[in-house]
């Protein structure tokens, strides 16, 4: 028996190296999704400092998440072609610098500006993380390896709002980002053991400036045409007519190529293309929620910045107990179906913090109603990437990393959007409950969509 495993485990990292990768990479990892759990907390104190109105604020999320839309497949493809290593140390290294800027903001403009750094950086880490797991560990290992590695993202976004909520209490809001300086000095330490050449062969084909080009700006417009689209009609509109044109021509330019910027290869198969459907709906439904949620319990509840973090605590704490059982029962329950009450959960604690009439001290139940949701967004999301990940060949292993990050990042674009437009839209206290039910009503939609992935049609695939 040991020496299968001694075989199996030639085509991973040896175990002392193999530390320093796995450091490395759930460091990253860990890096980037606190930035994003602090980031959320700190709106309304950041809105109100630098004299901007809750819908200008969301921007500081926006600008981020549309960077990181825009580059994650770009990067994905520069990663394969000129290492994976290399495009994701630059990628921290990028990350790191832009948190000093967010530190060093004086303006919202300025702040925006550096979360859209920020983003570039991240759409490096996100997709090249995840496919250096692949040759970080044996093929044995590989199933393993995508729970801890959810494990520890689940971990940083239950740690992200008491910490952010903890370091407001004692300071500024430039010093959430500040923390991200050591942090990232670490993990580029790290990066030296990182699988090489030797273990993640570079691809031969050529990175295609045009098909990057026509992917960024497909993205950018498609995300600046939603914001604009109703207090612009005509201007967002035109944005939305050019999105839908430069995804015409990029398909058109990609469809011939046997490794496509957009994985066409792999969305076409079925159960791939049924779990990044499921993954948009619900990322979307998570990220409506956490912007509305800060607002509604500190301006209609009346709790302080440092109670906002701790009663939204539980929702990452309950996806980080979810993530290695939802792992463990996918071997014996068709991930459809787990995917599916995972998402009915999720969308029953969103549905709850909406409807319910919250009187005195509202601790208790929203604590029970983000638990609720976490622990149904933490049933779904496990195994719902272990099928997209695991369903690509080794060698598109960065593809299927960038079709995951995409699908994560569309929903959370989409999600911010819908919030941003609910603010410009609808008084306040209107705002937050309807983005919260139309949350609970894009998580439902991913439980719907992810019984599509019948048992019989995931074997087929």
């Amino acid at each position: 028996m040991n020496d299968a495993n001694a075989v199996h485990d030639t085509d991973g990292l040896p175990l002392p190296q193999r530390y320093a990768a796995v450091a490395a990479i759930l460091g990253a990892g860990v890096l980037v999704v606190l930035d994003g759990a602090i980031a959320n907390i700190a709106l309304p104190g950041i809105a109100q400092q630098l004299q901007a109105t809750p819908a200008d604020a969301v921007w500081i999320i926006t600008a981020y998440q549309l960077a990181v839309v825009m580059f994650l497949l770009p990067a994905s493809a520069v990663g394969e072609r000129f290492g994976y290593r290399r495009v994701f140390a630059s990628g921290v290294a990028l990350f790191t610098a832009a948190s000093v800027l967010c530190a060093l903001a004086p303006s919202l403009p300025w702040l925006v500006a550096a979360r859209c750094l920020q983003g570039l950086g991240s759409a490096a880490v996100m997709p090249l993380g995840l496919a250096l797991l692949r040759f970080t560990y044996p093929r044995r290992l590989l199933a393993r390896s995508i729970g801890w590695n959810a494990l520890a993202v689940a971990a940083a976004s239950a740690s992200g709002p008491t910490l952010g909520a903890f370091i407001l209490s004692a300071a500024s809001w430039p010093w959430l980002f500040a923390v991200n300086l050591p942090i990232g000095l670490l993990v580029l330490a790290a990066c030296a053991g990182l699988p090489g050449p030797a273990h993640s062969p570079r691809s031969v084909r050529r990175v295609d400036v045009w098909s990057i080009a026509l992917n960024a700006v497909m993205f950018a417009s498609f995300v600046l045409g939603g914001d604009r689209l109703m207090t612009h009609p005509l201007h967002g509109g035109a944005l939305l007519v050019l999105s839908a044109v430069c995804m015409v021509l990029l398909v058109r330019r990609e469809m011939p190529k046997a490794a496509p910027l957009i994985p066409l290869d792999l969305l076409r198969v079925h159960s791939f293309r049924v779990s990044v459907i499921a993954s948009v709906c619900c990322f979307t439904g998570q990220m409506a929620s956490l912007v509305a949620l800060p607002f509604y319990i500190q301006h209609e509840l009346g709790q302080s910045a440092v109670a906002a973090g701790l009663l939204m605590t539980p929702w990452p704490l309950a996806v980080m107990l979810a993530a290695p059982l939802s792992a463990r029962l996918a071997q014996r329950v068709p991930s459809a179906w787990l995917c599916a009450a995972g998402s009915a959960c999720f969308a029953s604690g969103l549905a709850l913090c909406a409807l319910w009439p919250l009187h005195g001290n509202p601790a208790l139940p929203i604590a029970v109603f983000t638990s609720l949701a976490g622990l149904g967004f933490g049933f779904f999301q496990t195994p719902n990437n272990q099928n997209m990940l695991l369903s690509a060949p080794k060698e598109r292993s960065g593809a299927a990393g960038g079709a995951q990050g995409t699908a994560r990042l569309t929903g959370l674009t989409f999600g911010s959007l819908l919030m941003s437009l609910m603010f410009g839209l609808l008084p306040s206290h209107s705002a937050v409950h309807w983005g919260l039910a139309v949350g609970a009503l894009a998580a439902l939609g991913g439980g719907v969509v992810s019984l599509l992935r019948s048992p019989a049609r995931a074997r087929v695939a």
